[in-house]
């Protein structure tokens, strides 16, 4: 088979001199350690990640219970995409539990990336080069630390299907293409977004190893030919779906709500997110010198390519710079084709396939350091909130089942360093937004922010409670209740916001052991602590408003 290589190493030493790479042992210890991460902390800090347990909790039986069956249902045409996660969750969580199906979900979250890469990488190249233990890096990324599971279930599962789709190009094609269906369907039903993946490298696949197809008319022809039909056979399950159950995300009355990466800083940061976990300079200095092995195998010549993958992943590096970062109600659209890029970019490429034994050592003790370095920088994280975790576990065993919780937050000035570094990540997006939401499996009680957006997910919130629902909210400051110009812009899109007197029970303030930029510590009047657990309190509403006027703190005109 022809490849695009440099000069193999191997070339000019002995055969004897060339060392064995075995990278098993290494991926083995990485997905264990992912496995223990998983099983040590429950709700770790991973933004959408307690929202979905949530639903999974529910999905799992638990709209069955008191007094969930006046306030959820559940409805299939709502979606035809994104619902990967909900459909195991109706179907094995009953028998194994919400618990266990989210810890599980989690845990393919993090490793199904990194080794569908590993085995396309072998796949294509052959053997267990220690390159490949470069690859779980991409384990940790934003689109993980966010807690996109399906979508980054749907990646593993992108890459795992296309080394089954190349073992099949060369048969028949009838076969091929009831393959490619299937396997479209699957990615549809994941997450979309995952099926575009396929189609890239899919694409990569069937342009081969060299440019050499281009220089012929006859091979050009060819070449279009493939790439024709197996586009069109992978769009072929998503659009069946579409005219079955046409729901797409909406943005309310905004139109398509586009915002846009529209500053080479913005792009720049959003090229980063297939790195960026906690503290972004932390990721960078652990991933460059994964980097560094790539340019200094191309000084050397050392290196093989698979030319038709470096042209996916050129332009899966081109959607990155120009995709929108918002769009249809969903937000970091942009953030999904970094790692796309840095998945498939890894996976074409094989530095240093054949070393002396110092060196292969050198290499392995350099990758597994970088590896192995990130894995504790999560493991410490992880760590470190679980004291948030309890605070809020302790708050909600004072909710009374039936009871709502309004959820909002302190929002800092400034983001502290390495003590609260597991409360953010990327460039400060907060990682417990959606801890609250734990109100509904732990204390059986109604949150506004649960995640029932029409087109992303089944579950749909019925009236009255769907008065003072969002389909996806954020946990807005404190400040928003005492500082009129934060309610006037907030409450046209949390509508939980117009009467949360009379509609809430109690608040859960997150963040609460720092303070507010707009407010400090002050909390509105008619408002009883409950419990204060340091990072989260519980304050029970006085339904009577309070007799005298609201008192603006002066913070608030920083708010404007």
């Amino acid at each position: 088979m022809d490849r695009m290589a440099g000069p193999p190493a191997a070339a000019t030493e002995s055969a004897e001199a060339t060392a064995r790479q075995d990278s098993t042992i290494a991926i083995a210890v990485f997905v264990a350690l992912a496995a223990a991460l998983v099983v040590l902390f429950p709700f770790p800090p991973v933004l959408d990640y307690a929202n979905h347990y949530a639903r999974i909790w529910l999905l799992s039986g638990g709209i069955s219970e008191r007094p969930f069956p006046e306030i959820y249902a559940v409805d299939w045409n709502r979606t035809f995409t994104n619902v990967g996660i909900d459909l195991l969750a109706t179907g094995i969580g009953p028998l194994v539990g919400a618990d266990r199906l989210a810890r599980a979900l989690l845990f393919l979250a993090i490793v199904l990336p990194p080794l569908g890469a590993i085995s396309l990488h072998r796949t294509l190249f052959g053997g267990r080069h220690y390159w490949q233990i470069a690859m779980l890096s991409l384990g940790w990324c934003a689109t993980m630390i966010g807690g996109f599971i399906n979508f980054q279930i749907g990646l593993g599962m992108a890459l795992f299907f296309a080394c089954a789709d190349l073992r099949l190009q060369r048969r028949n094609f009838a076969l091929l293409f009831a393959w490619r269906l299937a396997a479209a369907l699957l990615l549809t039903v994941m997450h979309i977004f995952s099926l575009g993946f396929y189609m890239a490298i899919v694409c990569g696949l069937e342009f081969s190893w060299r440019f050499d197809v281009l220089r012929s008319k006859s091979g050009l022809v060819r070449l279009t030919s493939r790439l024709t039909l197996a586009l069109g056979t992978c769009v072929l399950p998503p659009f069946a779906l579409y005219l079955r159950s046409p729901a797409l995300p909406d943005a309310g009355d905004n139109g398509l709500a586009f915002a846009w990466n529209d500053s080479v800083v913005l792009i720049l940061m959003n090229l980063l997110s297939a790195i960026t976990t906690y503290i972004p300079l932390v990721d960078v200095v652990l991933v460059l010198p994964l980097i560094l092995i790539c340019t200094r195998a191309l000084r050397a010549g050392d290196i093989r390519v698979h030319a038709g993958l470096a042209v996916a992943a050129g332009g899966l590096l081109l959607l990155s710079c120009v995709s929108p970062r918002h769009m249809l109600g969903t937000g970091w659209i942009s953030w999904r084709f970094p790692i796309m890029t840095a998945l498939l970019a890894m996976a074409m490429v094989c530095p240093f396939a054949s070393l002396s034994r110092r060196q292969a050592l050198l290499l392995a003790l350099v990758v597994n350091l970088a590896v192995f370095g990130r894995t504790g920088w999560i493991g410490w994280n992880w760590w470190l909130a679980q004291k948030d975790v309890a605070a809020v576990e302790a708050v909600l065993k004072k909710v009374p089942v039936g009871a709502a919780v309004l959820p909002l937050g302190h929002d800092p000035g400034m983001v502290s360093g390495l003590a609260h570094s597991s409360r953010y990540f990327f460039f400060r997006e907060e990682t417990f937004w959606h801890l609250p939401t734990l109100a509904t499996p732990l204390a059986h009680a109604f949150v506004p922010t649960l995640f029932t957006a029409k087109g992303k997910q089944p579950l749909s919130v019925l009236p009255p409670w769907s008065e003072i629902a969002v389909p996806e909210g954020n946990l807005l400051s404190i400040g928003v209740l005492l500082c009129p110009a934060m309610m006037q812009v907030y409450e046209n899109f949390t509508p939980y916001l117009s009467d949360w007197r009379g509609r809430f029970d109690f608040i859960l303030v997150a963040n609460a052991d720092i303070l507010d930029r707009y407010v400090g510590t002050v909390m509105p009047a008619g408002l009883t602590l409950i419990e204060d657990a340091g990072f989260a309190k519980l304050y029970a509403i006085d339904k009577a408003p309070p007799a005298e006027p609201l008192s603006i703190p002066a913070g608030c005109a920083a708010a404007l």
